[in-house]
């Protein structure tokens, strides 16, 4: 695998910098690839607009923060506005379509499904929003398989939670899939 870059934004408080790390963990330490994990955020903590990235390469990873993005997350259409620019043409826009509705323009592709809708209404807590994003982002790019990402998020929650988390895992990485056909 050649470097690839994801990154997930959205506002400050959605859990997007805990998706960074579930995903690096995923790579570095169920696929034994090399991994780096930064994040962004405004002032405010919760509620600016807020990045975490995360670059997957076989090698070492010589620079630690995205340039050319090959995987966008977008939650809010704040974040999808600041953060795009540097998406691939070759690369994935993944949003939540009840939040972001002016997407930007490029040859890349763009796959869009309720994220935080799914987390409340279905899997039935917003807190999980992130997770189901995650789900999401492993179902479109296959940078780590679909079992490892489960095991990175499960050896990260707490126990009480692990049934809510996997549902939610679940219910991202198949949304996700359904959405892109």
């Amino acid at each position: 695998m050649a470097r690839y870059e994801l990154r997930f934004s959205g506002a400050g408080g959605q859990g997007l910098i805990t998706a960074g790390i579930i995903l690096a963990e995923a790579a570095s330490i169920h696929e034994g690839k090399q991994a780096v994990q930064s994040q962004s955020y405004g002032p405010e903590a919760r509620g600016g607009a807020s990045k975490s990235e995360v670059i997957i390469d076989d090698v070492p990873v010589d620079y630690p923060k995205a340039t050319k993005v090959d995987a966008l997350l977008a939650l809010t259409q704040e974040a999808c506005d600041k953060y795009s620019a540097d998406l691939k043409d070759s690369g994935i826009l993944l949003y939540d379509t009840d939040l972001v509705t002016k997407l930007p323009e490029g040859g890349f592709k763009k796959v869009g499904f309720n994220i935080i809708n799914t987390a409340k209404n279905e899997v039935g807590r917003e807190i999980v929003a992130n997770i189901v994003a995650l789900g999401a982002m492993i179902a479109l790019t296959g940078v780590v398989s679909r079992e490892n990402g489960l095991k990175a998020v499960l050896s990260r929650v707490p126990e009480a939670f692990l049934e809510l988390n996997e549902k939610a895992y679940a219910a991202g990485f198949e949304k996700a899939t359904a959405a892109a056909k």
